[in-house]
């Protein structure tokens, strides 16, 4: 009889989101069919990639190939499921790492990572497309910060935040042209790049897809009413100071357009995998905020809420995405 194929579920990373991304990588974990795969769980942080189990370290990983000694038997994978939020699992760095040792893996490539991660470059290219999204503008580290031209270009309240991160640390609501700079200079601590974005007074919804093969699957749409003044990191992490509604109390033809949006978009920037898209409703109009291609998979994250609103299980979900690209 064959083995059971090899699955590496990635998780850790260099970012802020760390944390989050271990309960992600937890949940994924928990969730692979062990009918059809073996998974195992990799945490990886700076140079130091280990295997755990029972969040005990079993064994280190061999970079050269991406494999590790267990029992005196050598594991090679055959498929990473990449759950690291921020870098280096959502800016292109590691699919670029699995690309050079062949093996397949569950998001969007390089390049489609690499852009949907830097949001200057990802809404400079989408607005090209004639996707609606807020004006901004962006400042390098240490470049000279002139509030009162910001303020006369994009007008206030703006939203700081860091150009290239994965969530929402380092976001800041700017209602003053004094409190400019020292948003900027903390979303320099998260990038090298602050975006500077106007602000759009609307309700804010999150749409998830994923395309498999000539399989299109949009899940439903999620209404997110933050506690907070809008949805920055304790928002999205902390139980009770967020109300997640899905599938969202939107008329049927919103809901429908937010879906057929995110399509659009997934398109538009070549994704593979799951991806979230999120976006401000006012007016009717959905103005896009950014493309998430390592959404949060926690128990109680947006993308597993939508899946279980579909009535599909997330363990026949993740088996989907791995067996596209392992053609079994």
């Amino acid at each position: 009889m064959k083995n059971k194929p090899n699955i590496a579920v990635v998780s850790g990373g260099d970012s802020s989101e760390y944390v989050v991304s271990v309960k992600s990588g937890a949940n994924v974990y928990n969730a692979v069919d062990t009918a059809k795969f073996t998974p195992w769980l990799i945490l990886m942080r700076g140079k130091e990639w280990i295997v755990l189990e029972n969040e005990t370290k079993i064994a280190d990983i061999d970079k050269s190939d991406f494999s590790f000694n267990y029992n005196g038997n050598k594991i090679n994978f055959d498929y990473a499921y990449i759950t690291i939020h921020g870098t280096p699992g959502e800016d292109g760095i590691l699919q670029g790492y699995f690309e050079l040792l062949g093996i397949p893996y569950s998001t969007c490539n390089v390049h489609s990572s690499s852009l949907t991660f830097n949001k200057w470059f990802c809404n400079n290219y989408l607005s090209s497309f004639g996707v609606k999204m807020a004006k901004s503008v962006k400042m390098t580290k240490g470049e000279k910060v002139n509030a009162a031209e910001i303020v006369s270009n994009l007008g206030l309240p703006v939203f700081v935040k860091p150009n290239a991160g994965g969530s929402s640390f380092g976001v800041t609501k700017v209602k003053t042209q004094d409190e400019i700079e020292p948003a900027i200079l903390k979303a320099w601590e998260e990038s090298n790049e602050a975006l500077i974005e106007q602000f759009i007074d609307g309700a804010e919804f999150t749409c998830g897809l994923v395309k498999i093969g000539n399989k299109k699957i949009v899940f439903p749409v999620t209404e997110v009413l933050p506690k907070n003044e809008f949805f920055d990191f304790e928002a999205k992490y902390t139980p009770g100071v967020t109300e997640e509604i899905t599938p969202a109390r939107l008329p049927e033809h919103l809901f429908e357009k937010c879906q057929n949006i995110s399509s659009e978009i997934y398109d538009f920037c070549q994704c593979a995998g799951i991806v979230r898209i999120d976006y401000i409703l006012k007016n009717d109009e959905f103005y896009f905020l950014e493309v998430n291609t390592t959404p949060g998979m926690t128990a109680t994250s947006f993308v597993p809420q939508q899946i279980a609103a579909m009535g599909m299980k997330l363990k026949d979900m993740i088996s989907l995405i791995i067996r596209d690209k392992l053609w079994l």
